[in-house]
């Protein structure tokens, strides 16, 4: 039986998703220009050989509190109107979009109340509290955490600020993607990407990927964890699915369903979804340690892991030269532990 309630909601979902473009992304960036960081696009040769391609990395965990995410909740903070800002915000979040609606409520200079998993990174949890955010500790899904933001919500009249599902975040997201495509133009003498591979979660950030790199004829791959695979998943069922979050070093990509308008959005412009497992997500991580002396999370090596795999569909052949593939590290919060541990494992294989 069809949940009309769902039905309508998808329908809603799809008129605002033909709504989006690129052009609200470049509003984005006009809005947010100043508050974040232009991170760079950085070249590896040692990667490059390892993926047999051009790699142009854009190194989102040097972005403030570490994570792309800053970029959607400056941004959707900056649209909510001042007197209800004022009130407060709430979020909820596994770690870095509530760092980031942390940091963005500091800038503000309105208290941020989060709800989080109780068994959040202990490292993500420090961030938020050291940037003056209030946790409440709900369940281990997101749909606990939601459900506990919007019960706050009620309660003290405080807006949400969505971490994934809203065209203000998603936007933000999608500057990330406007840069790189700006920066890979300036390297190449006017060139562009083959191939965009980006990390999905919640999916904001494949989303506004997905309204830039449409534009620019970019095609766009997602990466997830192979026991947390929702879009991959969705794709291949032609709907939106749940699936049940299992274990994965990635605790950034671990929400049970991708957003409603960010389904909308990749559905008509992923090219392809690529699952990795854990072995592929530490080995990624740690290459790009010892390779290039960057440190990401877990999920921020998520993309990396699939452009190292050599299996993006590209014709090789008929570009006469290796394929220039984007690859977007989406954030750099890890535990000192977990980087040893996998450091240990993985460090004699790089």
């Amino acid at each position: 039986m069809i949940d009309p309630t769902a039905a309508s909601a998808s329908e809603e979902a799809t008129e605002l998703a033909a709504a989006l473009s690129i052009d609200d992304v470049r509003a984005a960036a006009a809005r947010i220009a100043g508050q974040v960081r232009r991170t760079p696009a950085l070249r590896v040769p040692a990667l490059d050989e390892l993926a047999d391609a051009e790699l142009f990395l854009k190194a989102e965990n040097l972005q403030h509190v570490g994570a792309f995410k800053a970029r959607g909740a400056l941004h959707a903070l900056s649209r909510v109107e001042p007197e209800l800002r004022a009130r407060g915000v709430i979020t909820y979040s596994s770690g870095n979009h509530a760092q980031a609606v942390a940091y963005a409520a500091r800038a503000y200079g309105v208290p941020a109340r989060i709800a989080m998993p109780i068994d959040a990174p202990a490292v993500k949890v420090a961030g938020v509290r050291a940037l003056g955010g209030e946790i409440i500790f709900a369940g281990t899904t997101s749909d606990d955490r939601r459900r506990a933001a919007i019960d706050l919500a009620e309660e003290t009249g405080a807006v949400i600020i969505e971490p994934f599902d809203h065209p203000d975040t998603i936007s933000g997201q999608g500057t990330a993607t406007l840069e790189l495509l700006e920066q890979v133009a300036e390297a190449t003498e006017g060139g562009g990407l083959d191939a965009l591979v980006v990390p999905v979660g919640g999916g904001g950030l494949i989303a506004g990927a997905c309204l830039v790199a449409d534009a620019e004829g970019v095609r766009v791959f997602s990466a997830e964890p192979s026991t947390c695979d929702a879009l991959a998943r969705s794709l291949e069922a032609g709907e939106r699915v749940d699936v049940p979050p299992g274990p994965s070093i990635a605790d950034g990509l671990r929400p049970v369903r991708v957003g409603a308008l960010n389904w909308a959005i990749a559905r008509a412009s992923v090219q392809a979804a690529f699952t990795v497992d854990d072995d592929e997500l530490g080995l990624a991580m740690i290459r790009l340690l010892l390779r290039a002396k960057v440190l990401v999370e877990p999920s921020g090596a998520a993309a990396l892991a699939v452009a190292l795999r050599r299996a993006l569909p590209i014709d090789r052949a008929s570009l006469g030269r290796r394929p220039r593939i984007g690859v977007l590290l989406s954030g750099g919060n890890v535990a000192p532990e977990r980087v040893g541990e996998l450091l240990a494992r993985y460090g004699g294989q790089v």
